[in-house]
């Protein structure tokens, strides 16, 4: 309750007096009394260097001159120059006349310090002043609550004892609470510390990841250049060689056509005339000899594409792409070696002619069906004798019924590897894809929305192949295939793939 909450006091004073309990009316009314004679009438609170007029009231100085300054601003009638009225009585007082009442501010500073016997001093219930704790209900409580039923068999305190109880309690809590502040405080200064170090770490991690960036784009730069440099010696070599035998041939070609003049021209001589000298005509023809060039026409070109950490690269997108068994051909086998069982077992008659199953090839699709996105799996082979394998991606709809070339005009993106052999074109009217040994592993990588199916050697990350189109014609499946029985295995993530011979 503030000082100029004059109606809560009346009504606490009048509870008082309704209760018959004069002590405290009496302590009520000193506390009134008191609060009402150290209050300033003007902003109803205690006085701050409270000043008297010339009629005797009192005021806070600060309020007074401000009442006043306000006065000074409203018509009226003349006053004199340095009079003001008093706002309790209007009387006019000089503002040169205001004293300091050094009583009043004692007064004041008393009341303060004692508020008196306020409201909350007393029992809600009984209108008595509170002098005992309940220690059950943990409640301040007056003498005619501990004899009430409600608090008779509970233990009390009187409030002095249990305010200095509770005083040790709160100061110990206070303690604890003081001590989790500065556990806390040292946790924040820690977690602080673990911030600033953290961002040094990250910032000194992105430094290096640029400089190492840095670093590889320079190597790979050199790479590249030592790779064109490489190509560019070989092409300029094999073309002087290439050359060198085209001119040799173009000598002996216009040799052959010389001597095809002169025997054409002799043939259309006159009989006894074509007969003459027809022995060191005819010696001519035997003494040709026609050379063949030194230097065979190179199909492969020496220079390898290979991009260092290219492999890391694509083994981001790598999947676990894993042949359909319903798809298979049917003495096409299948065995999961982590299940160890086969998925494929030679089938009935009338399963063998599902339409799912490949009947034309030995071939399985994966049972993944890629329509979007980046994909790489890859693929071991152990080649047996001159079989021929096929491997890739497919349409989803290709037939599985007819033998068709597998290229893409037909839905097949594949490349196609025999041991002993060199792979075939991929496409008839395409430059072959060479290799002298086909790897033992390879890895294909599928950029749907570039277009492009990509063939690699795992073993050394050298490039094989690449099909490259605008877009594909629909949903593509990893395509494998394998040549005649004893021709070899496959092993497509953890199943292996034979055909039963």
């Amino acid at each position: 309750m503030t000082p100029g909450s004059k109606k809560g006091k009346a009504e606490g004073l009048h509870c008082a007096r309704m209760h018959g309990n004069p002590g405290a009316m009496d302590a009520v009314e000193l506390a009134r009394k008191l609060q009402e004679e150290a209050t300033c009438s003007i902003c109803l609170d205690y006085f701050t260097d409270p000043v008297m007029t010339a009629c005797g009231h009192n005021f806070c100085r600060t309020c007074i001159q401000t009442s006043w300054e306000k006065a000074k601003g409203k018509k009226g009638r003349r006053r004199q120059k340095g009079v003001f009225p008093c706002p309790e009585c209007r009387e006019m007082s000089p503002q040169r006349n205001l004293r300091p009442n050094r009583l009043l501010t004692k007064v004041t500073e008393m009341a303060r310090q004692h508020h008196g016997l306020w409201e909350w001093d007393l029992c809600p219930a009984h209108r008595e002043p509170i002098k005992l704790f309940c220690l059950e209900d943990q409640s301040p409580i007056c003498l005619v609550c501990r004899e009430a039923q409600a608090h008779r068999e509970h233990g009390v305190l009187p409030v002095e004892e249990a305010l200095q109880e509770y005083k040790l309690k709160l100061e110990e809590d206070m303690g604890y609470v003081r001590e989790e502040v500065k556990k806390t405080e040292k946790l924040q200064a820690k977690e602080e510390q673990a911030l600033a170090q953290w961002q040094d770490r990250v910032k000194a991690r992105r430094e290096r990841i640029m400089v190492e960036f840095e670093k590889v784009a320079l190597f790979l730069a050199e790479e590249e250049q030592r790779l064109l440099q490489a190509l560019k010696q070989e092409e300029e070599e094999t073309a002087v060689q290439l050359r060198d035998s085209k001119a040799t041939l173009d000598q002996q070609r216009r040799s052959l056509d010389l001597l095809l003049s002169q025997l054409e021209d002799r043939s259309l001589w006159e009989p006894l005339q074509m007969l003459h000298d027809m022995k060191e005509t005819l010696a001519r023809k035997h003494n040709l000899r026609v050379q063949c060039p030194e230097v065979a026409v190179p199909t492969v070109v020496r220079t390898v594409c290979r991009v260092p950490g290219q492999r890391d690269i694509l083994r981001g997108f790598q999947e676990e792409v894993m042949p359909d068994p319903a798809s298979a051909y049917p003495y096409l086998l299948l065995y999961e070696s982590c299940q160890r069982r086969y998925l494929s077992p030679l089938p009935e008659a009338s399963a063998a002619c599902s339409r799912d199953r490949f009947l034309a090839y030995p071939c399985a699709v994966g049972q993944q069906s890629f329509s979007s996105g980046r994909h790489y799996w890859e693929v071991g082979m152990n080649l047996l004798g001159d079989g021929l394998w096929a491997l890739g991606v497919c349409r989803n709809n290709v037939s599985r019924k007819d033998r068709v070339p597998k290229c893409p005009e037909n839905g097949f993106w594949v490349i196609q590897l025999s041991k002993g052999k060199q792979p075939l074109s991929p496409v008839p009217t395409t430059m072959p894809v060479t290799l002298t040994e086909p790897p033992s592993h390879i890895g294909i990588f599928l950029d749907f929305e570039a277009g492009e199916v990509s063939f690699y050697s795992v073993s050394d990350g050298s490039h094989l192949h690449t099909y490259s189109q605008a877009t594909f014609p629909g949903p593509l499946q990893p395509f494998f295939c394998l040549g005649a029985p004893k021709s070899g295995q496959m092993v497509i993530s953890t199943v292996t793939m034979w055909v039963k011979g």
